[in-house]
């Protein structure tokens, strides 16, 4: 197949946890003999050397100018990524899921369109603002209704109305990590349990209030929070819990090398989900370190596996199940999960059920 990708909105760099995934996508699909391309529509000053290789259609913010100047912008990049698209004569496209620019919709006369989702757009959305509600709202039919066919990462994605409405051939397929390149970091022995924390500010589902909260209630837990490097509602914090700032993927396993446990998300309640598969969850499984989360994972529900623990999906989860986690966290002391536990999270397989889905949507062999 002739597979055209394309993002929206957002620059993909290589050291993001999206960028990986969408560069592990791509290598996938070359390395079964499809002719892969990538077109990414992204601000003018994120343009670097760290990106993804592909096409970029890059928007500016005119000097001084508003809104609508950006928009404007953003419409004529857009304009451009389609026209390139076109000329690529792809047999099929798949888009990973943004608020709509014009013309984006008219990617789905070019090839038949297939749509990752991977959010419940509309919650997210009206998290941001009436005025960007109403956009997204007004708009997200303008693609929905002429896509070929969905790709999301839930089960509660896929069955979501907000999605269902359209009747679009669906297939739920977590987000995956390649496990072959990941080498499993060695229990450290800590006296006192060590977590870890990956994530980035702005995300009311990471919950970290709530890791300072556990911080507060647990002095005997050391709490390592990567992606922040500052949190001054909470001040003062307290001094078992330490900011790491940003870190590459070599810096940030050095930092999981020395923790017994990883804590992804708390708060997707805040967003109304609770099914997940966090791509940093993946890796810091794939990495060994045990997972606490609060949510229901895709691929790992019903595990049975004693280095994984699930707390309710709630405000009050740190109140209510601290102890667990602190009782969980002493008892990973010196452990490390089994690889052989995990293999449903591998992107190998899950990549190849992705191209039989959209060879079947192309109507040509995978």
């Amino acid at each position: 197949m002739r597979i055209a990708y394309v993002t929206l909105h957002w620059p993909r760099t290589q050291k993001s946890g999206v960028g990986k995934k969408i560069a592990g996508q791509l290598r996938a699909w070359a390395e079964r003999g499809h002719d892969v391309q990538l077109f990414m529509h992204l601000p003018a000053s994120a343009v670097s050397a760290e990106l993804i290789p592909g096409k970029l259609f890059a928007f500016r913010a005119p000097e001084g100018g508003g809104g609508l100047g950006v928009e404007v912008e953003r419409i004529r990049a857009a304009a451009r990524l389609v026209q390139a698209a076109e000329d690529y004569r792809p047999d099929i496209i798949y888009l990973r899921y943004g608020i709509y620019v014009f013309p984006v919709h008219r990617l789905t006369s070019i090839a038949p369109t297939v749509e990752e989702i991977n959010t419940n757009d509309l919650t997210q959305h009206d998290a941001l603002g009436r005025v960007t509600s109403a956009y997204n709202r007004r708009t997200r039919g303008l693609l929905l209704r002429r896509v070929a066919g969905l790709v999301a990462v839930s089960h509660e994605l896929a069955g979501d109305e907000a999605f269902v409405r359209y009747g679009k051939p669906t297939l739920v397929l977590a987000n995956g990590i390649d496990l072959e390149s990941v080498v499993p970091l060695p229990a450290p022995a800590n006296q006192e349990p060590r977590l870890a924390f990956i994530g980035s500010p702005g995300n009311v589902w990471h919950g970290v209030d709530k890791l300072v909260d556990l911080a507060r209630a647990h002095p005997d837990l050391a709490v390592e929070i990567i992606g922040y490097d500052s949190l001054p509602e909470f001040a003062p914090l307290p001094g078992n819990l330490k900011l790491n700032g940003f870190l590459d993927a070599s810096q940030y396993r050095r930092v999981l090398a020395g923790c017994d446990v990883a804590v992804s998300s708390l708060a997707l309640h805040r967003v109304g989900l609770d099914e997940a598969s966090p791509l940093k969850s993946r890796e810091c499984l794939a990495l060994g370190l045990p997972l606490v989360s609060a949510y229901r994972d895709t691929d790992l529900d019903g595990l049975d596996c004693d280095a994984l623990l699930r707390i309710p999906n709630q405000e009050d989860n740190i109140q209510k199940h601290g102890d667990r986690i602190r009782d969980f966290a002493y008892r990973m002391r010196g452990r490390r999960v089994e690889r052989s536990l995990i293999l449903p999270i591998d992107e190998h397989q899950k990549e190849a059920r992705r191209l039989e889905f959209l060879s079947q949507i192309a109507g040509v062999s995978s």
